[in-house]
């Protein structure tokens, strides 16, 4: 195996470093901090990245895998900043970027007749070290918007559709998916829920119709919230409702530089 040639270690004399270079869409087993079970067990998405020096042809790719093999995958700021600073002395590099994407599933119980099932988000990670720990939280949660408009005008009712709500924080202080979660489904027209009886659906839909919300307005909502918010640094908010009516969607986005 010794004789193998190493082409990764050849020089490269094109004076080009790059900045990220690594592996995409790893599917991992992690286990994540659950606010009411303490643990929970999901699947993860992973990337993961540092820099090369422009003097190097490659890196080694399998050794991203072997960082992992040797760390349990938990998903909390102390056992990612081991797999960075790994990351960083097995690459001899400056840089090291990890970025987790997974299912993260909530029992809730049905507004009225309190029956409970499991909702599924998708939750993520990113962690970034040069130097310092740097962290940024985000969630995608589906909601139901109604339309103002359409409530304003019509006779009968109004429509409304399924939309999500994406939220990215960058905090030095851990912070809990189930807050974001919360922040977002409060924004919202009205939450979904996984299962409903006739009571639960005639409650959601009449919750729904006295709390009209443009994109823009759930935008401004979950903007209005983080803001207040000390541990959160920086944010973005995106919101998408897939139109009913319409052959297309409509989509808000706000971020921290943009409120005062």
């Amino acid at each position: 195996m010794s004789d193998l040639k190493d082409v990764q270690n050849q020089n490269d004399t094109r004076n080009i470093g790059i900045r990220k270079v690594g592996v995409r869409d790893l599917r991992y087993p992690i286990s994540v901090l659950d606010r009411k079970n303490k643990r929970q067990h999901t699947i993860a998405a992973i990337n993961m990245y540092v820099d090369l020096p422009h003097h190097d042809r490659g890196t080694h790719m399998s050794r991203f895998v072997e960082v992992l093999e040797r760390h349990t995958v938990k998903l909390w700021p102390s056992d990612l900043d081991e797999i960075l600073c790994d990351m960083r002395k097995t690459f001899e590099c400056d840089r090291a970027h990890i970025n987790i994407s997974f299912p993260y599933f909530i029992r809730k119980a049905a507004p009225v007749s309190g029956i409970e099932s499991l909702m599924e988000y998708t939750c993520g990670l990113e962690a970034q070290r040069d130097g310092r720990l740097d962290m940024i939280f985000s969630v995608e949660v589906p909601v139901t918007n109604l339309c103002p408009c359409s409530k304003e005008i019509s006779r009968y009712g109004a429509h409304n559709q399924r939309g999500i709500i994406k939220i990215k924080v960058h905090t030095r202080h851990f912070i809990w998916y189930e807050e974001l979660i919360d922040i977002a489904e409060s924004s919202a027209s009205s939450p979904l829920f996984t299962t409903l009886k006739r009571v639960d659906e005639k409650y959601v839909t009449e919750r729904a119709y006295e709390n009209p919300r443009f994109v823009e307005d759930a935008a401004r909502e979950v903007a209005q919230k983080l803001r207040e918010d000390s541990r959160i640094d920086r944010f973005q908010v995106e919101v998408e409702n897939f139109e009913s009516i319409h052959n297309h969607n409509a989509y808000a986005c706000i971020t921290s530089d943009d409120v005062s």
